[in-house]
């Protein structure tokens, strides 16, 4: 089956609504399409098997549960089975009892595929069909459905699956990015991820593979598929987790189908109900060979803030987010960081460590200043030396967003020529267009461009080329031309010194009218008539006082300003001495609040003038004009200062005490090429041609 033929299918599955119209809302659909899908892909496949197990059944009826089960499950040759003699077709023949009988056949599977029908809710459905009149139509329709896998592989079975959720996710007008990826951006993710590996071709090798939040599981399929496709006796072990019902019913069914311990896809929160936890006692691991994830986009992680910040503030690096928090509303960089906490240790010889491949949008790459959650994280991994690479992918690849995004390949085991050092690569430009767009994907990436990233990341050449085809943004036609889309650079690189610069506080003081009357504003001032006691005697003493004192203030900058007749002084140490005098001879001493809101009121910002020093004699920094820079890591800042800010500044000196280290991956700036705009002359000689053409137009206006 191809793609279009899978499409087909699901459309045809998709359009089975039309019977639910009506009684079902379009949003509501999905409730009864994705169950009745995956049941009736069980019913497939166990056809072949089913009087055998019928027998097997009758022969072992007396055995204790577990005895039974093991065996019921060799007949069916499967990890799942049904016991009862109905099957969709036998449905159909008592229409009165349809309902019931459905509900009875669903209760006959095993217990591990009725826990996933219970998930469904789909019991649910089958009573609210069932009271419109509905239920024999749509059973009779999916009886019609052949999925067996002799006509629907497992991963042609897939597709359908995500075709079915995305379609679904349309009509709810939901996210459908959460529940998975498109498959040839996994299969990118999994030809980087494990491309390098020299081990891979060993004899029965095993393989421990992990998604944090797998979906419908279409990451780990891809990635099972490419072990198998290069080495038939290897065994990978799939492992995943995912908080959405729905997603992990479907995940949980397909391995089921497949095969594979569907025990290990955990329903729950990765972050607050990590399933694969170090020292749980569950008897699952807490480390793995391999990890992908594709985390929602800039999904917030307010529900599990309080559970996650614990672990942050009580564990440290002994818990999964020592390294920082990010913005509340992007939980991006804790999955990686979740899943970094679960990568094997390297051995003394040289063996273990993982791999680890996630998507992103562009915010994990630079959101957050140098002391944030985000860059502390990047720090943290970077000079842990564990970035590999990042790919940067076409915009339009993803069905619920258009945004451009990245894929991180990460390692603690870095072949020896890549330590130390970051690749970026740049493959923005390789994709072709879509016949038909889904959704926001309107772009695809080819198998041989798959393959081309792939060698450009094996190869890790800085400054490795291809002919890239794009359009001219002046003549807009199209051009192909050599661009650079791979560069190497050193962990340093990425990293910078955030600098406060400063510069000396400069004040003028006089004591016009104008400027007293800003004693009003200061807050120290209005202060004075406000108290903190209760309604009643003592309070009202306390503001009649501060009243009293109030006028005194006022009292003195009159007599300041008859004595200094309006000069503007420009030292402050100077105009103090004279406010002294003028307190000394109203016979009272401002307290130093009082002090401080009257120099407030009479100074102003005065280049010119001398620069305010503090009692030990160092200047005082203006809070207006302090600046940052940012420093790259490999320079001397105080080479950077005398060329960059002294020659404009010559008295500005770094606040050292508020230095802080910053690490960001401004990957579109190292690739960006400068295009000249066109000539003047070109220029002028168009707009020429364009007013020639409007005089022609309006001469045969006004002839006409």
């Amino acid at each position: 089956m191809n793609t279009r033929t899978h499409t087909e299918l699901a459309n045809f599955i998709w359009g089975i609504c039309n019977l639910l119209r009506g009684p079902y809302k379009r949003n509501e659909y999905r409730k009864v399409i994705l169950p009745l899908t995956v049941l009736r892909r069980f019913d497939c496949v166990l056809a072949g098997t089913k009087e055998v197990v019928l027998a097997a059944n009758a022969r072992y009826i007396g055995n204790s549960t577990n005895v039974r089960q093991q065996l019921l499950e060799q007949a069916a040759g499967l990890s799942f089975y049904n016991t009862s003699r109905l099957d969709f077709n036998r449905l159909l023949d008592d229409p009165n009892q349809i309902a019931q009988n459905l509900n009875a056949y669903i209760r006959d599977f095993s217990d591990n595929v009725w826990e996933i029908m219970d998930r469904f809710a789909f019991s649910e459905q089958v009573a609210r069909m069932d009271e419109k009149n509905l239920l024999f139509q749509v059973i009779q329709r999916f009886s019609s459905l052949d999925l067996s896998p002799e006509r629907v592989d497992n991963v042609q079975m897939g597709y359908v699956f995500e075709e079915l959720i995305r379609i679904g996710a349309e009509q709810a007008n939901e996210e459908a990015g959460e529940h998975f990826t498109p498959r040839e951006v996994i299969r990118l993710m999994v030809s980087l991820l494990l491309s390098p590996e020299p081990d891979l071709s060993k004899s029965h090798v095993v393989k421990t593979i992990y998604d944090p939040a797998c979906g419908t599981g279409g990451m780990l399929s891809v990635a099972e598929d490419y072990l198998r496709e290069h080495n038939r006796e290897a065994n990978p072990i799939l492992f995943g987790q995912d908080h959405n019902d729905e997603s992990w019913a479907v995940c949980k069914s397909d391995m089921l189908i497949k095969g594979e311990n569907a025990d290990n896809i955990i329903l729950g929160d990765s972050f607050s109900q990590d399933g694969y936890a170090r020292g749980s006692g569950s008897g699952r691991p807490s480390t793995f060979d391999y990890m992908l994830a594709n985390p929602p986009f800039g999904v917030e992680w307010k529900q599990q803030q309080q559970y996650i910040k614990q672990e942050h503030d009580t564990l440290g690096f002994g818990g999964r987010f020592g390294a920082g928090l990010p913005r509340i509303n992007d939980g991006s960089l804790l999955f990686l960081q979740h899943m970094l906490s679960k990568m094997q240790p390297i051995a003394e010889d040289g063996t273990g460590g993982s791999r680890i491949a996630i998507v992103f949008n562009g915010s994990p790459l630079f959101t957050g200043d140098a002391g944030s959650g985000e860059s502390n994280i990047r720090q943290w991994i970077i000079e842990n030396d564990w970035l590999e690479a990042i790919v940067a992918l076409p915009d339009q690849l993803f069905y619920n967003t258009g945004i451009s995004t990245y894929i991180w390949v990460l390692t603690n085991r870095k072949e020896p020529r890549r330590q130390g050092k970051v690749q970026l690569v740049d493959g923005r430009q390789f994709f072709v267009k879509m016949r038909k767009s889904l959704g926001n994907k309107r772009n695809e990436l080819s198998l041989a461009q798959i393959d081309d990233l792939t060698r450009i990341h094996g190869n890790f050449e800085d400054g490795e080329t291809r002919p890239i085809t794009d359009e001219d943004p002046v003549t807009h036609e199209s051009r192909t031309r050599p661009c650079v889309v791979s560069k190497v650079f050193v962990n340093e690189d990425f990293g910078y010194r955030k600098i406060t610069v400063e510069r000396p506080l400069r004040l003028n003081f006089a004591a016009t009218k104008e400027r007293n009357a800003r004693i009003e504003d200061q807050r120290a001032f209005q202060n004075l008539v406000k108290s903190r006691k209760h309604a009643g005697p003592a309070r009202d003493t306390e503001v009649a006082e501060g009243q009293v004192r109030q006028e005194t203030i006022r009292s003195l900058l009159q007599s300041l300003a008859d004595q200094v007749g309006g000069e503007v002084v420009r030292d402050r140490e100077a105009f103090v001495e004279v406010l002294r005098g003028v307190e000394a001879a109203a016979g009272l001493k401002l307290k130093a609040p009082e002090r401080k809101a009257v120099l407030a009121a009479l100074g102003e910002r005065d280049p010119e003038a001398k620069v305010c020093c503090d009692r030990r004699g160092n200047p005082e920094p203006d809070t207006e004009l302090r600046d940052t820079e940012s420093v790259p890591l490999d320079e001397d800042i105080d080479a950077y200062m005398e060329r960059e800010v002294l020659p404009h500044f010559p008295d500005a000196w770094v606040n050292d005490s508020k230095t802080k280290i910053g690490y960001e991956i401004p990957l579109n700036r190292h690739f960006y090429v400068y295009e000249p705009p066109r000539p003047l002359k070109e220029i002028k000689a168009d707009l020429q041609v364009l007013e020639q053409e409007i005089a022609n137009l309006l001469s045969d206006v006004v002839g006409g």
